[in-house]
């Protein structure tokens, strides 16, 4: 899998064991994954991501949640 970066932990993620990293390829793709299970990635595109983060910010998902 060629890169531009290395994999870089979220700022939002604590000290502990279950950090949020993301790197960006040279494709053009995002790339996540959780430090829990770092062979487990999420690819996706930029305006993707983009819209995904606008709609969790915005409340759009906060009914998923089970009680």
């Amino acid at each position: 899998m060629p890169t531009t970066h290395s994999w870089r932990k979220s700022s939002y993620s604590p000290n502990a064991g279950n950090c949020v990293y993301v790197r960006n390829d040279r494709d053009g793709s995002l790339r996540l994954r959780e430090s829990d299970a770092p062979d487990t990635v999420l690819t996706t595109n930029r305006t993707t991501f983009d819209t995904f983060i606008r709609a969790a910010k915005a409340g759009h998902f906060d009914r998923l949640t089970t009680t």
